[in-house]
């Protein structure tokens, strides 16, 4: 045994600092300041932290691993915090208990607050939004309030998120029944956003919407287009489209390579029977070689409905290249299909947090969640601003845990500081020092 002050999340410090350095305490202690009741309690800004890095440290999914944090003075002492100032799992209970109904709307705006300050760090000349609903399988835990069945058969809790760059930018978290369309959620959360990019960044860039066919409604192409935003959403193959596309004659179709497949194409003007304006419509199928073929029933044939080329003030405040390129029909079809890509971040979400949610109500429930967006999209910021260097950007959170996080460090304090110590080793592969000094240095929220 020793009474040295040793830990194995070495680089949980680099995150913590981090935190820190970014200004994120100041948004969540103006939203949720009036939590905390007396004066003996944690500060609001201390809970957060530990929160959050409880989701950096995946360790547990269970949130008596708090009690276990608290009894380790390493843990602590990387935490930048005394053992003192450590909370327990009733603490924590406590504090989701705290929350009213109306939170979401609270992290939902700070949510779309950190989703500004990248936009204005990475300046894009074009910004490409995704729409999508994510399941969070509950089917195995004990009963929860807005646990109900879903589209995959299991049962669970739903959130309609608004995807950019690996990242959440907006969500709303319900119950598993509602259908992606329900209510008219998502086109509530895309009119709000845009109003905000254009309030918030830049009045006259290029918006792109990606949506499944879950989002298919005039309704929501129709009033995306009004709002001059560009649309590019899967349609549902009927039969009369199929009927309409065979009878084409055969030279109209052209060629598309993705590099991996080639999809044959066709272009036309599409409005549904009780729709009111014409879109543009792209029939793709695969191009297959020799005499194989698919029986229509298992054909990944798709038509996308766009108003890109069709409504000019879309791209009316881009250059005239970008312009060229975002109304061209390869361009819609390759934009079409990074759908599949743009889903990674559920992934992503899941792999750096968890789907069983800890809660039997539903109130704690969303704001345990929000806390998991918020940790996310800082996880994704923090691979962005640190670890650029030394992993890859799109790394899971598996991999930087291992990788980055777990990690020997001891921990001594002097009389002019503490001081966190690493193996050469550590120093030379994650170089370390460096990684340190980025911590010190991003760009805050509030800029």
């Amino acid at each position: 045994m020793t009474e040295d002050t040793l830990t194995g999340r070495g680089g949980v410090a680099l995150f913590v600092r981090y935190l820190s350095q970014v200004n994120i305490y100041t948004l969540l202690v103006e939203a949720f300041g009036r939590l905390r009741r007396s004066e003996k309690g944690q500060p609001i800004w201390n809970i957060f932290k530990q929160i959050f890095c409880f989701f950096y440290d995946g360790t547990s999914w269970h949130l008596v691993y708090f009690d276990q944090l608290k009894r380790d003075e390493g843990y602590a002492a990387v935490m930048e915090n005394t053992s003192g100032e450590m909370i327990g799992s009733h603490q924590v209970k406590r504090f989701f208990k705290g929350f009213s109904w109306l939170c979401g709307g609270l992290f939902r705006k700070i949510l779309k607050q950190l989703f500004i300050w990248r936009l204005k760090i990475d300046n894009p000349n074009k910004i490409e939004l995704t729409i999508d609903l994510m399941i969070l399988d509950n089917d195995e835990a004990v009963k929860r309030h807005g646990v109900e069945p879903t589209y995959k058969n299991v049962k669970g809790f739903g959130s309609v998120q608004i995807l950019w760059n690996r990242k959440v930018v907006d969500a709303v978290f319900r119950g598993g029944s509602k259908h992606s369309n329900a209510g008219h959620t998502a086109l509530k959360m895309v009119v709000e956003l845009v109003d905000l990019i254009r309030r918030k960044y830049r009045e006259d860039v290029p918006i792109v919407v990606r949506m499944d066919s879950g989002f298919f409604d005039e309704v929501n192409i129709a009033a995306l287009d009004r709002l001059n935003v560009g649309v590019i959403c899967t349609g549902k193959v009927y039969d009369h489209v199929k009927e309409y596309v065979r009878a084409l004659p055969s030279e109209s179709w052209k060629i598309y390579d993705n590099g991996h497949q080639e999809w044959e194409y066709i272009e036309f003007g599409y409005r549904y029977e009780s729709w009111k304006k014409c879109y543009r419509g792209i029939y793709t199928r695969p191009a297959y070689g020799g005499e194989q073929r698919v029986l229509d029933f298992a054909r990944p044939d798709n038509i996308i409905i766009t108003n890109l080329g069709v409504n000019p003030e879309v791209v009316k405040g881009c250059s005239a290249p970008i312009r060229r390129e975002l109304t061209r029909v390869e361009s819609v079809i390759h934009s079409h299909h990074q759908r599949g890509a743009d889903e990674l971040p559920h992934r992503g979400l899941k792999d750096f947090g968890f789907e069983e949610l800890p809660f039997k109500r539903f109130t704690p429930n969303t704001a345990f969640f929000y806390c998991m967006l918020i940790s996310f999209f800082l996880f994704e910021t923090f691979k962005e601003d640190v670890l650029e260097e030394i992993l890859p950007v799109a790394s899971y959170a598996t991999t930087v845990r291992r990788k980055v996080v777990d990690i020997a460090a001891k921990i001594i304090a002097t009389s002019r500081g503490i001081v966190l110590k690493v193996t050469q080793a550590v120093m030379d592969r994650l170089r370390f020092d460096r990684l340190w000094e980025r911590c010190q240095n991003p760009v805050p929220i509030l800029e």
